[in-house]
């Protein structure tokens, strides 16, 4: 029997048409397509149909932003509406020697009939009420060539009036002043022109000269529109309107912190400073410590009232009512600040064989004596060693101390020897001089030198562009001296197998410094809880008040009138208290001088001035620490680079800029020299410095190399054997061996090496930078004020 057998073709060369799609199937033909599955109604999504609802949604959004846009403006302009509001302060500053200041400032009281009061007086402070706009102006005039005074006052306002000349190009000094305003955080800025005669500037060159001076301001401030001229009445009345109707940029590191423009400083029985003014920024606490630029941090006593004192009625028979001061707030003791800044430093805290007081009496009761013994056999008791009066340490350390024969002797022949001393010059003891000197140190910083050590530091100062290249080409090399051991003059030193990865305890071997910083357990964490903490504390004055606060131990000098206006700055909690901070910053591209590691800078940051020695290191990317949070020394503030320069100085919080400016022979004409930003009060970041060893591959054979000219002496080379070598061609090896007694020493490395490559040993130490000093601004006169104790 024959099976018949069925031919099937593949399923996949099987045709299958496209479905019929209808917009209209029935609901038992939806059914059957849904084969059972039903579809869930979000709740979150809207009834309405997708299309319509993104449509309110967009509309929704855009009147919340434009609410919350509105909502702000008026936050920012609340505290100047009104008769009562706060003054808008403009700080007029000018470029040009050939600006007249109290002119500029006319024309624009001028355009809208108003008064300039102060501005034919010797004040500070002009001020000017514009019933047109309702709000008034107070104007902080900078003399001219006074860039500590711009600072000073752009730190303060609310504008910047920058007065530009037309005929006259901006200094140097000015170009510089312009980078240090932008640098400490430029408030919003304004840009004028005096006004002109037509003989001085012709109508038909004024357009370009315009154009001209915006195009310089844009590169300082982008948001610049238009330079005004306030010759011209309708532009002095917009340059007013921008300065009298706008909302003024907020300047972020001055956010949430309070201060107030003296208007009246008067000095009271019992040392209290009376400061009278409006509070701007932020709430301000009686339990707070305050700022007084050149002088230091004092306490606040208490805030009373100052109500603005009322002009009299218009009718004859009306009487003025005179608003009595009350009393706003109080500092309550247990919650203030204190004014400790620093630790006492206990310098037998890490003694250990010192003995206690009764082991010493237990020993004396012992011997049966009621006082100390004599000092043994072998020990040097202290001597009370007499010098002329005057004479330093440093100089009295070249006084050949002899013995009391040879004294006697010297005495008989004083006039043969020694005896070209004034007869008027008194003999002290020696610690006697020294507390003089630390006086005298305390006061002034400055000390003569001899024409010896004058020429060696003049020698060394010319040498520096030389050093400068050379620690560019061979970073970081030294030669080994030959008439030292190499374990003496790097006894400091350390060797690491990683910079990075290597351990370092960062609390061994510390300076006596770091006995007196404060360290933070974790300063994100208290910087969080410090603006929660003034969130929280309804005892705060509000921004926009008219008081007078009652400062406690302020000197009188600082109620003395100068040129710079008297600006009393808010602290926050712990603010006070030093520890080691560190600054990312940038050289300024425009200054060409050499920036040496310790060299004495100004520091400008916050409110703050300090006259500090900072010591660079290298920014790691991303502000990372590493495993062991160490970090290469720089000895260089080098070009086009952003390192990290650590000072010791009080805390600040927030990203507060910062600058650092060199003192020159004219006081009032510092330099730029670099810029950046506050990063951390980090103390466990370690500064390693590096010193690298080299020496020349005498004899080649494959992997060994005999090396020579790193040491000189085989007790060297037995105490380096264990730090790594490696070579500038990327070899890595160790020291196997001494030979002979001249230094040379057979290495093993991990390949071939080249009788060209040069090999290297690294060694590392830690250093710190040198302890900070509050700064002066100079007179005008170019004397300075006694520096104050903090």
């Amino acid at each position: 029997m024959v099976v018949e057998a069925h031919h099937h073709h593949r399923s996949t060369l099987k045709q299958k048409n496209k479905p019929f799609k209808s917009h209209h199937a029935t609901k038992s033909a939806l059914k059957d397509i849904a084969k059972g599955r039903t579809v869930r109604q979000s709740s979150k999504s809207p009834v309405v149909s997708t299309v319509a609802q993104a449509r309110l949604n967009r509309r929704n959004t855009q009147k919340q932003a434009q609410a919350a846009k509105r909502a702000s403006l008026v936050a920012a302009t609340r505290i100047f509406n009104g008769t009562d509001g706060a003054p808008r302060i403009v700080a007029v500053i000018p470029l040009s020697e050939d600006i007249d200041t109290p002119a500029c400032i006319q024309a624009l009281g001028k355009c809208i009939d108003e008064e300039i009061y102060g501005i034919n007086e010797n004040t500070n402070i002009w001020t000017m009420k514009t019933s047109r706009f309702k709000t008034s102006l107070q104007f902080l005039p900078v003399p001219i060539a006074r860039p500590f005074a711009a600072l000073d006052a752009a730190r303060a306002a609310d504008y910047t009036l920058i007065l530009l000349s037309p005929t006259i190009e901006v200094t140097p000094a000015g170009d510089s002043l312009l980078r240090m305003l932008q640098a400490q955080g430029l408030p919003t800025t304004v840009t004028a022109i005096p006004p002109t005669t037509p003989s001085i500037l012709d109508p038909k060159s004024k357009p370009g000269i315009l154009r001209s001076l915006l195009s310089f301001m844009n590169y300082f401030d982008p948001a610049q529109r238009r330079v005004f001229d306030l010759g011209a009445p309708s532009d002095a009345l917009n340059a007013l309107r921008a300065l009298a109707e706008g909302c003024p940029d907020e300047v972020k590191w001055r956010a949430g912190r309070p201060w107030v423009v003296g208007e009246s400083v008067e000095f009271g029985e019992g040392g209290v400073l009376k400061v009278t003014g409006v509070v701007r920024g932020g709430r301000l606490s009686p339990n707070r410590l305050v700022h007084v630029p050149n002088h230091g941090d004092y306490r606040v006593l208490k805030i009373v009232s100052a109500p603005i004192p009322r002009a009299k009625h218009s009718k004859p028979s009306a009487m003025d009512v005179e608003v009595a001061p009350v009393l706003l707030a109080e500092r309550v003791p247990s919650s203030a600040d204190s004014l400790v800044s620093t630790n006492v430093a206990d310098d037998m805290a890490n003694e250990q064989t010192w003995p206690t007081e009764e082991e010493m009496a237990g020993a004396l009761h012992d011997k049966g004596e009621g006082e100390v013994p004599d000092a043994e056999k072998g020990t040097t008791p202290k001597r009370i060693k007499r010098i002329p009066k005057g004479m330093t340490e440093y100089q009295a350390s070249w006084i050949v101390d002899e013995s009391e024969d040879e004294d006697e002797e010297h005495a008989e022949g004083n006039e043969a020897g020694l005896g070209q001393i004034d007869e008027d010059e008194e003999m002290v003891p020696l610690d006697d001089t020294l507390d003089v000197e630390s006086e005298r140190k305390s006061v002034v910083a400055f000390q003569e030198l001899d024409m010896e050590e004058e020429q060696k530091q003049l020698t060394s100062w010319r040498k520096r562009t030389q050093e400068e290249q050379d620690a560019q080409s061979f970073p970081d090399e030294i030669d080994t001296p030959q008439d030292t051991p190499a374990r003496t003059r790097f006894a400091r030193f350390r060797g690491l197998q990683s910079l990075r990865t290597s351990p370092w305890d960062p609390y061994e071997n510390l300076p006596r410094e770091y006995a007196r910083i404060f360290e933070f357990e974790d300063f994100k964490r208290t910087e969080r809880d410090m603006w929660r903490e003034l969130e929280d504390d309804g005892n705060l004055l509000q921004p926009g008040v008219r008081v007078t606060i009652f400062i406690e131990g302020v000197p009188r000098e600082a109620s003395v009138s100068s040129e710079s206006l008297f600006v009393l700055y808010g602290l926050l909690k712990h603010e006070h208290k030093k520890t080691v901070l560190h600054f990312t910053v940038q050289r300024n591209t425009e200054y060409e001088g050499s920036v040496r590691s310790k060299d004495p800078l100004i520091l400008c940051y916050g409110p703050r001035r300090l006259r500090v020695n900072p010591v660079y290191s290298q920014h790691t990317r991303g502000g990372g620490k590493g495993p062991n949070n160490v970090h290469k020394f720089e000895r260089f503030l080098w070009h086009g680079t952003t390192t990290v320069a650590s000072v010791y100085a009080p805390i600040a919080f927030g990203k507060q800029p910062c600058m650092l400016l060199r003192e020159t022979q004219d006081p009032q004409s510092p330099d730029l020299v670099a810029m950046g930003t506050f990063m951390n009060p980090d103390t466990t970041r370690i500064i390693a410095k590096r010193l690298i060893l080299t020496g020349h591959p005498f004899k080649v054979h494959k992997k060994t190399a005999t090396v020579r000219y790193m040491f000189f002496n085989p007790d060297d080379i037995q105490y380096y054997k264990p730090i790594q070598l490696y070579t500038k061609h990327g070899r890595t090896g160790h020291i196997r061996e001494s030979l002979g007694t001249h230094g040379y020493f057979k290495a093993h490395f991990d390949g071939p090496i080249n009788q060209m490559d040069t090999v290297c040993m690294s060694l590392y130490k830690r250093v710190y930078p040198r302890w900070s000093e509050n700064w002066v601004a100079p007179r005008a006169g170019g004397g300075t004020d006694d520096e104050m104790e903090e």
